[in-house]
């Protein structure tokens, strides 16, 4: 069975379609990508994803049970099981590094006050910041922000960890070390890792499967590896973004 199953998904604010007829798996262990050019949705569906916005139609699935027709303290468990790094890291500026990568561990284990610290600790140890845990989140560079908040999201060791743009803003060598530690989290913990991006770079360097969201017919026009789409794709938008080349 599928970790994740996303099945005929329909996204709305109010009258306006956003996407529809969204629909595919995610299997433990593997990091599927959201691809599409701006506006076309992607964000939109990670919230619906994680349990900020609702569907206007379809389902999602984790380990086949229904999200959205679940009882509250049901999602709350499933909530348990993820882990989020957002786009901008959220970190809260008026908590230490430590002290933001604790919080899930207080929300979602019952370990105890010296456990969580260990975990912690160890979380800021694989994204090689062990030596800035006393640190304000201003004093980091934002490679480091984003490795701070990747830290805070495998804290609580999730089964499926989601990332919004993660390379985004991020220097060739800063993407390159946030890619080979989504892998390195990924092979430690057998979480399967669900990222929004656009950055070739790491779509075809770290994804083992995607859809393409076209902003145009609002539905997904494309489903594979980038790196094969890359070589197979035949709609002309899917072309243009994965042969697109940076200016």
């Amino acid at each position: 069975m599928a970790l994740l199953s996303v099945q005929n998904l329909t996204m709305r604010f109010g009258d306006k379609l956003i996407q529809e007829e969204v629909s595919f798996e995610v299997e433990p262990g593997t990091i599927f990508a959201i691809m599409g050019g701006s506006g076309c949705g992607k964000s939109t569906l990670l919230k619906h994803l994680i349990g900020l916005l609702c569907p206007a139609e379809g389902q999602v699935l984790y380990d086949g049970q229904d999200y959205w027709q679940s009882s509250e303290e049901d999602r709350n468990k499933l909530r348990a099981g993820f882990g989020v790094l957002f786009q901008s890291a959220a970190l809260w500026s008026s908590m230490t590094v430590l002290e933001n990568v604790l919080l899930p561990l207080e929300q979602h284990t019952d370990l105890s006050e010296n456990e969580r610290i260990d975990r912690a600790k160890e979380a800021l140890s694989w994204v090689e910041l062990g030596d800035y845990a006393d640190y304000s989140p201003a004093d980091l560079s934002g490679g480091m922000k984003k490795r701070a908040g990747l830290a805070r999201a495998i804290a609580a060791q999730p089964r499926l960890l989601f990332l919004d743009e993660p390379s985004a803003g991020l220097d060739p060598i800063s993407s390159k070390r946030l890619d080979d530690l989504v892998l390195d989290i990924r092979d430690r913990t057998g979480a399967a890792v669900l990222m929004v991006s656009h950055e070739l770079p790491s779509l075809f360097a770290i994804a083992d499967d995607s859809i393409f969201l076209d902003a145009d017919s609002k539905r997904p026009i494309a489903h594979g590896k980038p790196a094969e789409l890359l070589k197979t794709a035949d709609h002309p938008t899917v072309r243009a973004f994965l042969h697109r080349e940076k200016p």
